[in-house]
């Protein structure tokens, strides 16, 4: 459906790949079918039936994380985008704490008071983030929170290349390139009770570091021709 808060236009976009013990609680505008092979795109065509303006993207492989938020992206209609997981780690009804702020930046992204993950994804993470902050300085308190309000038009000046989990580096980078306005604010984390987490798996965390790599090499040779 599409939600209207406080005079604000929201596209929610949804990367979803596994996630059909999630969705029936999740769902808010488009959802990205990332290639599932579990029973995803039978809930989502399930909820099409009772939400007609649901909007449902299907990738006919598993692409990435990054390239399920860029589809999203492109299928997005409205001025501001909120981006959200759909394994349900978030309550959307916080998203009411973001667009508290929606007249302060161009992008106001939540940070997790208490991320509730287990610890080999915790650590995972702190090894890349240390790696991002090294390389771009200090992006955001906490860079792949899944919890953003976004202006489109933002968006659209942005040519986004991550397949992968890179993406909200990649968003946040060339937002600060763009003088974009970044907000903080604080969200509930919760842990997730269904389906699997692909965070710490190596040859998604690999990816992750290849494609850091590669983005480092582009911004040097942007920075070189300004």
């Amino acid at each position: 459906m599409t939600a209207v808060a406080s005079s604000v236009e929201i596209s929610a976009v949804l990367p979803a790949f596994n996630e059909a013990a999630n969705l029936e609680q999740s769902v808010e505008i488009i959802v990205v079918d990332d290639g599932s092979q579990d029973g995803t795109p039978v809930v989502l065509e399930r909820l099409k039936t009772t939400h007609p303006s649901l909007r449902v993207v299907r990738h006919p492989v598993n692409r990435g994380y990054g390239a399920a938020l860029r589809s999203g992206f492109d299928a997005a209609r409205l001025p501001w985008i909120f981006l959200m997981d759909a394994d349900n780690q978030f309550d959307p009804m916080e998203l009411g704490l973001l667009l508290a702020h929606a007249g302060e930046g161009d992008i106001v992204t939540g940070y997790r008071q208490r991320r509730r993950d287990p610890l080999p994804r915790r650590l995972n993470a702190w090894a890349f983030f240390t790696l991002v902050r090294l390389n771009f300085g200090r992006l955001a308190r906490d860079v792949n929170c899944a919890f953003k309000l976004i202006r489109g038009d933002l968006l659209d000046r942005m040519n986004l290349h991550s397949e992968g989990a890179l993406i909200n580096t990649e968003m946040l980078v060339l937002a600060r390139r763009l003088h974009a306005r970044v907000v903080e604010v604080a969200v509930h984390h919760y842990p997730r009770l269904s389906g699997k987490q692909t965070g710490a798996n190596p040859r998604v965390v690999l990816r992750a570091f290849g494609e850091l790599l590669a983005f480092k090499a582009e911004m040097r040779k942007v920075e070189k021709a300004a």
